[in-house]
């Protein structure tokens, strides 16, 4: 999802949430991705059928207004969006007794996971709502010497990838083995099974280009045997930003390496927003000609095309913050949101107003 589809979600769902129905008469449905839509469109056939129950007048009128706008808005379509497709219905007007019901259709960005149908007095934006935060990708991995686990944390959501056994023996040794030879034979065994392991990591996070970072969780010393001695590639173990004692390996032992790393996760990007405050003030410092600050340089420079980078804090309002990223996204500049979490953020703020911008060429 670049910059722009994560703008218009944004419009879209602060539309649809401002939304608030007199009673329970605002429909919401999502249709998962490869789902048959014209099974959708049954369903709330027979829904509207049931709609006829309710015994509010009004109410009643209301829900089968939306969902028979529903049902025509769904028939003009062959088949489901590639992602899914999340439509709502529901009467806007502000009058007592007055139907004027409005239709709201959106194709995510991103696949939809769920299947929704739901009369409330509000909107069911949640999902999208989802999909709009969950923009990076932490890999995870769980090892001990018998066992692993690969996944990944996406917003809130761990998935599970991947498992792996290894076949090392455990302490007990056959009948006539000696100790050195047992030892060399599980020593070789784990050596391959940490093979298997980082080959696997390597298929599937090497070209991930969401991958923010890697966790790592296991028991003393196994964890950090295999970051040793398992031939990872380089690019990978320099994603590595959290090395985490967990007792467990499997579904159960990725959710307390979330758990541990927490701060780690929330340190990433403070590290990152740190990095960007500090490159605007070195060139506030040394090329202060290709820097603007403040509303009113920074909108100049964005109307003359010239913003690289603009930086807006967090805390803004909302509106300033929408206004000033649809300007920068009709230019093609990168937007940055700024937390005031550091000293470098507030730093910005006190600055800037909390409005900042690298430029392309200087505009005076």
């Amino acid at each position: 999802m670049d910059e722009k589809q994560k703008l218009e979600l944004e419009e879209q769902l602060e539309e649809l949430e401002s939304v608030k129905g007199q009673h329970t008469e605002l429909v919401s449905v999502m249709i998962p991705a490869g789902f048959n839509i014209h099974a959708v469109t049954n369903q709330l056939e027979a829904e509207r059928s049931t709609a006829e129950n309710i015994k509010s007048k009004q109410t009643r009128h209301a829900v089968i207004d939306a969902i028979e706008a529903i049902v025509r808005a769904l028939k003009a379509k062959k088949q489901t969006p590639t992602n899914g497709l999340a439509i709502f219905a529901g009467n806007i007007s502000e009058k007592e007794g007055v139907s004027d019901i409005k239709v709201w259709s959106i194709e995510p960005p991103k696949p939809l996971k769920i299947r929704i149908y739901r009369c409330d007095k509000t909107f069911v934006t949640e999902p999208l709502r989802d999909i709009l935060e969950n923009q990076e990708i932490f890999g995870l991995l769980v090892i001990d010497r018998h066992d692993a686990t690969i996944g990944f944390l996406e917003g809130k959501k761990i998935e599970v990838i991947r498992k792996f056994s290894s076949g090392v023996p455990s302490k007990v040794r056959a009948g006539g083995q000696s100790a050195q030879r047992f030892h060399r034979i599980t020593e070789g065994l784990a050596k391959e099974f940490f093979k298997r392991v980082a080959e696997g990591m390597k298929e599937i996070f090497f070209n991930m280009p969401r991958l923010k970072g890697i966790l790592v969780g296991g028991p003393i010393p196994t964890k950090e045997e295999f970051l040793e001695q398992s031939e990872l590639v380089t690019k990978l173990k320099e994603k590595v930003i959290a090395v985490k004692d967990i007792g467990y390996v499997d579904e159960h032992g990725l959710k307390l390496l979330v758990e541990a790393s927490q701060e780690d996760i929330a340190e990433q990007e403070i590290i990152k927003e740190k990095k960007i405050i500090e490159n605007f003030f070195m060139m506030l410092g040394k090329y202060r000609e290709k820097t603007a600050y403040g509303e009113e340089k920074v909108s100049l420079a964005l109307e003359r095309g010239a913003v690289d980078k603009l930086l807006i804090a967090k805390d803004l309002p909302k509106e300033k913050i929408a206004e000033l990223e649809k300007k920068a996204m009709a230019m093609g500049s990168e937007v940055i949101l700024i937390s005031r979490e550091t000293p470098e953020g507030d730093q910005f703020y006190n600055l800037a107003s909390g409005i900042g911008a690298i430029l392309r060429f200087p505009i005076e």
